[in-house]
């Protein structure tokens, strides 16, 4: 019996032909090029839609044209932060003709990764927590358009970096809960190999303590993303000479559980113990945790990001380095109704 025939693959000549255009304006929509009218990207974007045409990605990449397809590379995907920057990232895309595909850490390393999503043929690269240097970045940067997030090193010229302002996190954490009146307030912190983004929130919150007169109750503890191990250090800020009025998170996911440690304690919160979290994720405003968080918008810096490597990829050189001003959202984990100095 016969095969059936392999159906016709459309190209980029059947969308020009379909919309009545040119093969070159064609290509200027898919490009997303500088010029390009409303109703031309209207009238070619409805022909590719009723033909399916699918552009041939890696056989541009081998021949050294486009792919359209951009990589995002996350360190994990348990904080939920990381999902609002997803976010970003998916409503700069939509108005051009790039496409995305991730790839996460937790399994691999950063560096074996980005080797296998470099074979993809990819037109640039934005990652989300890089623990590389500024040297390894840079020398990636030469391979392709590159965009780190969450990585403070404003003198880089090869690529873009895209940040929220940690240090004033740290500082706006501990000049908020001073205002409430916490005077013994510690900051759980995480023990990483990457301290450009800890390093800033910490140096906020000392600087902030020292500016209170409170340099005596400075306390910072490191620990890694690992439940447990907050769960442990969270309980030792909660008990003994060294307990806690109130505790800065470097993240919501471990202020969470914070309040989880907390509750077991019976430890009321905000009148004996005073968390604040970062990040301002969705979970921040649920009933059960009304936790005050510092808001960076993740949303932000994923459009932020996209909108840097699009323009990288479309030929801009000079560096950029895009800051984000954080703002704190108060809610009832730091609401003290009664005021003990």
């Amino acid at each position: 019996m016969a095969k059936p025939p392999k159906p016709k693959r459309i190209t980029i000549h059947d969308v020009a032909k379909d919309a009545e255009v040119s093969f070159s304006a064609v290509s200027k929509v898919l490009r997303n090029a500088y010029g390009v009218s409303d109703s031309l990207r209207e009238k070619v974007t409805a022909s590719i839609k009723k033909l399916g045409y699918t552009p041939s990605f890696s056989a541009r990449g081998i021949s050294g044209g486009r792919t359209f397809v951009i990589g995002v590379v996350f360190p994990d995907m348990r904080n939920p932060f990381f999902a609002d920057i997803l976010a970003g990232i998916s409503s700069a895309l939509e108005r051009t003709t790039y496409q995305m595909v991730q790839g996460i850490v937790q399994h691999s390393t950063e560096g074996a990764l980005v080797e296998s999503m470099l074979g993809m043929h990819l037109d640039g690269l934005i990652i989300v927590g890089s623990v590389s240097t500024a040297d390894k970045l840079s020398v990636l940067a030469a391979k392709i358009p590159l965009v780190a997030i969450g990585h403070h090193l404003a003198d880089v010229t090869a690529f873009d970096t895209v940040n929220n302002d940690d240090f004033e996190s740290g500082r706006l954490s501990v000049q908020h809960l001073v205002e409430q009146g916490y005077r013994k307030i510690g900051m759980l912190s995480l023990d990483t190999r990457n301290g450009s983004v800890i390093d800033q929130r910490e140096a906020g919150y000392i600087a902030a303590m020292k500016a209170a007169g409170l340099t005596r109750y400075v306390d910072v503890v490191r620990v890694p993303q690992n439940l447990r191990q907050i769960q442990v250090a969270a309980g030792h800020m909660l008990e003994g000479n060294g307990k806690k009025e109130a505790v800065f998170c470097w993240t919501d996911y471990v202020a969470l559980e914070v309040l989880s440690v907390a509750a077991r304690a019976r430890a009321s919160v905000p009148d004996e113990l005073g968390v604040v979290g970062h990040d301002n994720t969705l979970y921040c405003d649920l009933d059960q945790n009304a936790l005050t968080s510092l808001d960076q918008s993740g949303e932000q810096l994923g459009q932020q990001a996209t909108r840097l490597l699009v323009e990288r990829i479309e030929g801009r050189q000079r560096a950029e380095h895009f800051l984000v001003h954080p703002r704190l959202v108060a809610r009832g984990s730091t609401a003290r109704i009664s005021l003990i100095r």
